[in-house]
């Protein structure tokens, strides 16, 4: 007799995976905005105003209320992107947008470092 687990499922690919289970989710996102945020200018802003102000709690109240309402923005023009665009297309913008980025800011960089004038 067969295993009913081996039995194929009616989910799809992209059920399975939009689905995803709780701790999942919950850990890529935790793992992926802490290392992003390591090191990041935000940090480092942190840093000097926790430093020059003497009120360390303060500093991270405000940068943690700062942070959870940049990542609510993202999440909502990701909700409503979600609904526009298929995941590939919005997969790709998203590289691209990382690539213009980077792009931008080392051309920055490399203007501070090396003036024209």
């Amino acid at each position: 007799m067969a295993d009913p687990s081996d039995a194929p499922s009616n989910e799809t690919p992209t059920d399975a995976n939009k689905a995803g289970s709780f701790g999942a989710v919950f850990l890529t996102t935790f793992t992926t905005v802490f290392l992003a945020e390591l090191g990041d200018k935000t940090q480092l802003a942190a840093l000097l105003l926790s430093a020059e102000s003497g009120r360390p709690v303060l500093v991270f109240v405000g940068a943690s209320l700062a942070l959870i309402s940049s990542s609510l923005v993202g999440v909502l023009l990701g909700r409503w992107l979600s609904r526009v665009l298929p995941p590939q297309q919005l997969e790709r913008l998203a590289g691209i947008l990382m690539i213009g980025l980077g792009l931008w800011l080392g051309r920055q960089a490399a203007m501070s470092m090396f003036p024209l004038s």
